[in-house]
């Protein structure tokens, strides 16, 4: 199965289990994202990501330099509890 096929399977279960009410208010911050126009300025596919440093989990600086220098670097944002 392709990562694509994976997330829609993901994306069809996840939307079974949601209320309406709550997959309408997630289809409204989407539309209003995109109407925004943040699209217009996000890193296309390819394009090279500034160099940065964050705290990683235990409160410590670390900088994607550092990071990159060791091999591929993957990054996940975590928005919080809903």
């Amino acid at each position: 199965m392709s990562l694509q096929e994976k997330l829609d399977a993901y994306k069809a279960e996840f939307v079974k289990k949601m209320p309406p009410e709550k997959i309408a208010i997630m289809h409204r911050a989407t539309d209003d994202l995109r109407r925004s126009g943040i699209l217009d300025r996000v890193l296309q596919p390819g394009a090279s990501a500034p160099s940065f440093s964050l705290p990683n989990t235990r409160g410590e600086i670390v900088s994607s330099s550092d990071l990159l220098s060791r091999g591929p670097l993957v990054l996940t944002f975590y928005r919080g509890v809903w």
